[in-house]
């Protein structure tokens, strides 16, 4: 076995986005894609970071190292649900979408993440999909839990409220904010904490948890709002940073790259 072959990083981080895998129909076609909300792209590129779109593959679930090798960060994306199964959960009436690939691929990826030390950045869905990786369930419909659908108030329109952040988290550093206005757009959340990751930022009406994060890591946070919907967030911002201040990543094995 030869020793870690470690990547010079030159020029802009790279950072990986997962994709979404939806039914789209423009102009006279009408075919299922991988496609991520453009907002992502602008924040990252705005941050100094080249964005890479990773759409479910299942060799890549199977071996994540040949994707992780490529990357400096790792942003889990919004989208449809979790699927209860991968957290052993029967699904609640309101869970009416699933895309059982692309929770595959983005387990596989979330796990090898956090052991590599990759930078992780998980957004909305990500951040439900950081706790299942780490062990933990979901809330399947958080109006059941808080008692109003104040988060996701109208399908398509973002729901603007505050967060407050445990003073000191990264939560915070990353926002550059102790309380912070964000948007939102979500019914589902987190329920028992998966292992290593702790609670750090709660919505200011309600008490639901917004925030999540892993201290034994550099940089592994997760948040139930859209930073990349926000010009003003610092968020993408902090996690492009922490891509370009990390050590490069070393390749997993000695196969050749193209």
């Amino acid at each position: 076995m030869g020793h870690p072959v470690y990547l010079c990083r030159v020029g802009r981080p790279i950072i990986g986005i997962c994709a979404a895998v939806e039914r789209v129909k423009w102009g006279p076609w009408d075919a299922t894609v991988a496609m991520m909300p453009s907002a992502y792209i602008r924040a990252v590129q705005a941050a100094g970071g080249l964005p890479v779109l990773l759409p479910p593959d299942d060799g890549a679930a199977e071996d994540p190292d040949e994707l992780l090798d490529r990357l400096d960060a790792l942003i889990l994306a919004g989208g449809v649900d979790v699927d209860p199964a991968s957290y052993g959960a029967r699904p609640h009436p309101e869970v009416t979408r699933t895309v059982p690939e692309r929770d595959r691929f983005e387990l596989a990826l979330a796990h090898r993440a956090l052991e590599r030390e990759l930078p992780v950045l998980a957004i909305c869905r990500g951040m439900q999909m950081l706790n299942v990786a780490c062990g933990g369930t979901l809330l399947q419909h958080v109006p059941d839990v808080v008692g109003h659908e104040a988060h996701r108030h109208t399908l398509g329109q973002f729901a603007d409220h505050e967060v407050e952040l445990e003073p000191g988290s990264l939560a915070a550093r990353a926002v550059g904010s102790e309380r912070s206005a964000v948007k939102s757009h979500h019914h589902q959340g987190v329920d028992e904490l998966g292992e290593g990751l702790v609670a750090s930022g709660w919505a200011d009406a309600d008490g639901l948890v917004e925030a999540i994060e892993n201290r034994d890591r550099r940089f592994v946070l997760g948040v139930l709002w859209h930073p990349e919907e926000d010009e003003s967030s610092r968020l993408v911002a902090a996690l492009v940073d922490e891509a370009r201040r990390a050590p490069a990543q070393p390749r997993s094995n000695m196969r050749a790259r193209s």
